[in-house]
Formats: C-alpha cells, sequence, structure tokens
C-alpha cells in the first residue's frame, strides 16, 4: 500500500506501461519472491536513482580458501553401468553365466525393477585397456575421456538408497529422495551468491533430441525450500533457449530503463511502510537480471564467433554428438562469464532415451558414450588450455548404477542397481589419476570405503570452500543443510 492514495498501484502502472505481465513472467523463473538471510549486497540503481537495495546474488566469501570457484556437473541421466564404463572388473569376466548367490547370498530379486527378468552374471560387451600415466582400464566406449584420466579422482564404491529413477534423481540432487528439497546448484549458489551480475548463478540443460526431460523435471534443480532466485535457470534445448527474454519490439531499452527505475521507486515506496521486507527487494533484482539478461545471455548462446578449431574440438557438426557438443561448448562460455553451477542431462526419461539400458546394454551405452564422449572431453581439454580447470570442478555421476547381471528379455540388458555406482571428479582441487573404495569382486556392491552420495555432496561443497555443516538455512523450526545430519569429506580424492 503507498501512502499517497493518488499515487497508481504497481499494477496500475504495469498496465499503463505497456510492458505487461508477460514480459515480467522471467522474473518467475529467476527467483521467488524471497531472500534468506546473509544473502545481500549494494545494488545500485541506474540514471541517477540513489536507491540502494540488497541482492541475494552478490558473490560472498566461502568458509575457508576454495580449491573451486564453479562446477559443471554431467549428470549421466538413467543411471550408467558401473561395470561397463569405469570399473574394470575382471572377476565378473571369470563368472559370466554363474548364479550372483554364489558371490552374494543376501541378492535378492527385488534389488532391481524387473523382478521377473533376472539372469545371470555377465560380463561387459566392451574391452577395458590401460590408459593414461596412471594406468586405469577404461571401456572402449570412452576413447577421448580415455586420454583425461591423469586428471580424474574415480570414485568406485558410490552407493544411495533408491531403486527407482524419480527418488533417485531426487537424492542425487538434492540430498533428499522426494520432492521440496534444494539442489547442490542452489545450495552452490546460496552459499557463495553469482560471480557475474548479468547471468543466474546456476543453469541448467537438458536433452535436446525430444527424449524430454528427467524423471521428475524441474524438480531436480528446484531451490526448494532456498528462496526461489537460487533455482536453476533452464535453457530449452529448441527455440528461444530462455523464455520471455525478448522484449515487445515497441519496448526500447531506454524506456524499459525508465520503467524499471519508476516501478523502483514505487517498491521503494512501499518498502518504507514495511520495514525489513526483503521479499520485495529480491524481486525487484530478478527485474534488473531480467534486463540485464537480454543482453548478455544471447551473445554466450550465439557460438558463432567461436574459432573453427574448437567447433571441430568439441564436435559441433558432428550427428553422432553435435547436440552436446553445443551445450559443453556454450557450458564454457557461461563458466567464462560468471556462471557458478551448469549441470547438463544426458538423455532423458527413461529406458532408450536415456542411460537406462534394461535392453542391449551394449548398444544403449554406445550409443550414449558416443554422444558425450567427445564433447565432455574437449571441455576438459579446453578449460585446461584457458587456465580455468584449476579452479573449475567438473562432476560425472548419474543417480545409481547398475546390476551385473543380465536382464532377460531380447538383448541382454542391465537392471537398476543402488548398491554400487560410479562417479569421477576432475579438476577444481581433484588429485588426479586416482581411485578411491573399490566395488566387489563381480561389481555388485561398494565394498571398500564405501562413499554415501552425503558423503560425494559434502566433498564437492568443501571443494568449493564451503563446510557442509555451516552452510544450513533455517525453515520449519530447524536448520537443514544438503548433507542433512551425514555427510564425510573424501579427502584421499583432494590434492
Amino acid at each position: 500500500m503507498l501512502t499517497d492514495p493518488s499515487m497508481p498501484s504497481r499494477r496500475d502502472w504495469l498496465k499503463r506501461s505497456g510492458c505487461g505481465f508477460g514480459w515480467l513472467g522471467l522474473s518467475a523463473m529467476l527467483a521467488d519472491a524471497t531472500m534468506g538471510p546473509k544473502a545481500w549486497s549494494p545494488w545500485a540503481l541506474a540514471d541517477g536513482v540513489e536507491d540502494r537495495l540488497q541482492s541475494p546474488l552478490s558473490p560472498r566469501e566461502p568458509h575457508f580458501p576454495a580449491k573451486a570457484k564453479r562446477v559443471v556437473w554431467i549428470f549421466v541421466n538413467g543411471g550408467p553401468s558401473q561395470v561397463d564404463t569405469w570399473d574394470y572388473k575382471p572377476g565378473l569376466e571369470k563368472a559370466d553365466g554363474k548364479s550372483i548367490k554364489e558371490y552374494d547370498a543376501s541378492f535378492s530379486d527385488t534389488t532391481g525393477f524387473f523382478r521377473n527378468a533376472v539372469g545371470n552374471l555377465m560380463k561387459s560387451p566392451f574391452a577395458f585397456t590401460p590408459r593414461g600415466k596412471c594406468g586405469k582400464m577404461v571401456s572402449s566406449i570412452f576413447p577421448q575421456l580415455g586420454e583425461h584420466v591423469d586428471k580424474m579422482a574415480f570414485i568406485h564404491s558410490g552407493y544411495t538408497e533408491s531403486n527407482n529413477h524419480s527418488p533417485a534423481l531426487f537424492a542425487m540432487n538434492t540430498g533428499m529422495a522426494r520432492m521440496g528439497f534444494p539442489c547442490v546448484g542452489s545450495w552452490v549458489a546460496y552459499g557463495l551468491g553469482s560471480e557475474t551480475q548479468d547471468l543466474p548463478a546456476f543453469l541448467v540443460m537438458s536433452d535436446p533430441k525430444g527424449r524430454g526431460l528427467p524423471k521428475g523435471h524441474a524438480a531436480n534443480w528446484s531451490a526448494g525450500f532456498l528462496p526461489g532466485v537460487y533455482q536453476g535457470t533452464y535453457l530449452k534445448p529448441s527455440g528461444d533457449a530462455i523464455e520471455n527474454l525478448k522484449p515487445p519490439v515497441q519496448l526500447t531499452t531506454t524506456i524499459q530503463r525508465q520503467q524499471l527505475d519508476a516501478l523502483a521507486q514505487l517498491n521503494k515506496m512501499h518498502l518504507e511502510q514495511r520495514a525489513g521486507e526483503a521479499e520485495l527487494a529480491a524481486r525487484i533484482e530478478s527485474f534488473e537480471l531480467a534486463f540485464r539478461m537480454q543482453a548478455k545471455a544471447p551473445e554466450t548462446l550465439d557460438l558463432a564467433d567461436e574459432p573453427e578449431h574448437i567447433h571441430k574440438l568439441y564436435g559441433i557438426g558432428d550427428p553422432k554428438c553435435d547436440h552436446f557438443a553445443r551445450q559443453c561448448l556454450m557450458t564454457r562460455r557461461f563458466l567464462e562469464r560468471g556462471v557458478r553451477f551448469v549441470q547438463i542431462y544426458s538423455g532423458g526419461m527413461e529406458n532408450e532415451r536415456s542411460w537406462d539400458g534394461h535392453v542391449d546394454i551394449a548398444g544403449n551405452h554406445q550409443q550414449f558414450a558416443d554422444e558425450t564422449d567427445r564433447p565432455v572431453a574437449a571441455l576438459l581439454a579446453d578449460l585446461e588450455q584457458r587456465g580455468m580447470l584449476e579452479d573449475t570442478l567438473v562432476i560425472w555421476c548419474g543417480e545409481f548404477g547398475r546390476l551385473p547381471i543380465a536382464q532377460l528379455g531380447g538383448k541382454p540388458g542391465r537392471d537398476h542397481n543402488p548398491h554400487c555406482f560410479t562417479a569421477w571428479l576432475a579438476g577444481g582441487g581433484v588429485r588426479g589419476g586416482t581411485s578411491y573404495g573399490q566395488s566387489d569382486e563381480v561389481g555388485y556392491k561398494a565394498a571398500v570405503d564405501r562413499v554415501h552420495l552425503n558423503d560425494l555432496h559434502a566433498t564437492i561443497l568443501h571443494l568449493l570452500g564451503l563446510n557442509h555443516e555451516q552452510l544450513t538455512y533455517p525453515y520449519n523450526g530447524r536448520n537443514f543443510r544438503l548433507t542433512d545430519v551425514a555427510g564425510e569429506v573424501i579427502r584421499s580424492i583432494i590434492a
């Protein structure tokens, strides 16, 4: 409510301005109407307006000196098979065709998802060869990523609780196997803010080949109960990457600037009557960010100014991997411009549309490896040659692993396995050329130095200079954190 009843309301002003709520709808994607504690910095309005409001995305100091400043998460959606990618198991070759109960009597036909299609142990259809100075055994599906194993720290003893995609995705992204909790990217943006004032702190890209979003859709990059300004900004795989970014033709930059300044003045009057209403300050910042993005985002998304050798390096133009190559190159461009966290999903909804190889594990994993191997290897090489890899953490991980047994029906596949998965981290203070933890003889369960996803999250935050026990947010009467009440930093993989 304004102190002067003769003044138009903000709603009336928007109607008269011709701006409309469609354009301002971008704010719903970029920010919620809330702002968390300790999340502010001075932000000055343009054109001589002296008001200063608090920005929830201003950069903040970490708890201790960080090894990484930014994160790229290659989310291998669907559940990649550890024994067909990075976890070489000669014991599985010897056990091919035998019952898994000979190796683990506790195995249950409900471990996976299809209890009536449980076969015997099945060796990998792919050859493994030693790569790099460290001699890491790598599947033949990764000819180019195998060149970078000396940069990678492998975790071979990961485990989770759920064998179903949606809750497993939520758990890997948020630490909880249910909806409503903030994802890793949101926690990082909340803890560290943004290094850019012209782009969102947290961006998400999904599979652009018509395969759909991962199970659970946008809840995977939700801010949960954190202020909505920290949620992931989704880049559409086709058409305009960011909806409502382009203003109407008649709305010039000068007019927009005048409208935003006038709106800020009205909101200042509103705030004077309601001291401490920080939500409104966050909303105004979302308008300003949307305005600034109109110039910065299109330029960042345009790959035309990249030299031909960079296009070739990533595989742009190669029909096998062009779509993922473009996303990886865009990721590097966003990181250069200060974006804090980028997550790229390889694969869509389920089964043959993702790494969910229930049928024909050989064909499924070969296809998705062909799409991602060259672009991700190029991203590592490109970041390194630009001096960015040393403070950029790159993560390769899915929501769970797969069983070492055959799933019957058609060409043999593999069912879900929450008891073991493999992840690797590179750059950002990671000790390259190392492996941590072990699965059992046939790759069924995490056996040595087991790593829960809470431990993985704690390690990611630690590399960013954040203490996972101190990064908390008050909600419903308690202080929540990404790792809930668990989590141990995996110090052996930190340089």
